[in-house]
């Protein structure tokens, strides 16, 4: 396999154009759910090949409980400079595991923390927390899902504005966008270089909730007067994998997006034109890094089988 070892660990790298693209020419929903896949794909391939390294580059050294065929000189001569490969291996993995560990603590914290401080309120769809920090999010899990919102948020809104930010906070828990903004950051974990589809995966998944807000309302301007309103006064979500009307990200985008005209139904552009091109081709590549990827991790993980006594 030679250098070819490494593609998982480096192909996400063309994810990149993708992300891009598909911000800017894919409809929301579309966007979200591809960058997702992608990431989470690229993420998994990138982290098996990283633990196949560590046992490859390893497993010769004394003393391993590893099998004895797996320090075979045929297995290490998959892997080019094993010895060098396998010991930073070690570190990186733990790095990977350790960051993955963090989020999902963090993330399941946070929650609990947050259905901690609704204890006491009637079970109803939205809490209004007595708080003068304005801020409002949408709030998974427990006995219900839920939206929870300030009274100092409810005070800066007029009464359509309130109506656009429940739709949009609605759109967020029909949808699930917790876990889609969960495992971005869990794959930004496992790989830096997936780190601009995180940040795209934010920024789709609020436009996502931001289209379905304004047809709920029935006005484009209603929503992006919401918004804006909400950025100038509001201080966020409790966390990252928690979205949120004002979460941090490119707000005059989303403004900008909600004052144009709305997006094509269409999930993806048509292939003769030249962002439908651009858009496809971008696609065609994350899918073969994707491929490619898993095949080199897979490739490792036969030889290692196959070096395995029986």
């Amino acid at each position: 396999m030679g250098i070819f070892v490494f593609l998982p660990l480096v192909l996400p790298l063309t994810a990149w154009p993708i992300a891009r693209l598909a911000e800017q020419r894919l409809h929301p929903r579309s966007a979200t759910t591809l960058l997702t896949w992608v990431a989470v794909v690229t993420a998994l391939c990138s982290t098996v090949c990283l633990a196949l390294l560590m046992v490859v580059g390893t497993a010769q050294l004394p003393g391993n409980p590893l099998p004895d065929g797996w320090s075979d000189p045929e297995v290490r001569d998959s892997v080019p400079r094993h010895e060098i490969v396998g010991k930073a291996a070690i570190p990186a993995l733990l790095a990977v595991l350790a960051a993955g560990a963090r989020t999902l603590l963090r993330h399941h914290r946070v929650r609990g923390e947050a259905h901690a401080a609704l204890n006491g309120l009637p079970a109803t769809e939205v809490a209004v927390l007595p708080d003068a920090q304005p801020y409002a999010y949408a709030l998974p899990g427990g006995p219900r899902d839920r939206i929870v919102v300030s009274t100092a948020m409810l005070a800066h809104l007029a009464s359509r504005e309130r109506r656009a930010l429940f739709a949009h906070e609605r759109a967020h828990l029909a949808a699930r966008h917790h876990r889609h903004l969960l495992l971005v950051r869990l794959a930004a974990c496992a790989n830096p270089f997936l780190l601009p589809l995180r940040t795209a995966v934010a920024y789709t998944a609020e436009r996502w909730a931001d289209e379905e807000a304004a047809g709920a309302v029935g006005s484009r301007r209603t929503v992006a007067r919401a918004i804006g309103t909400a950025a100038l006064v509001s201080r966020g979500t409790p966390a990252p994998t928690l979205a949120g009307l004002a979460a941090p990200g490119p707000l005059p985008r989303r403004v900008a997006a909600l004052l144009a005209p709305a997006p094509a139904v269409r999930s993806w552009p048509s292939l003769f034109t030249t962002a439908g091109l651009a858009v496809w081709t971008a696609a065609a590549g994350a899918l073969l890094s994707a491929m490619l990827s898993a095949n080199s991790a897979l490739t490792l993980l036969l030889l290692l089988y196959a070096a395995t006594p029986l």
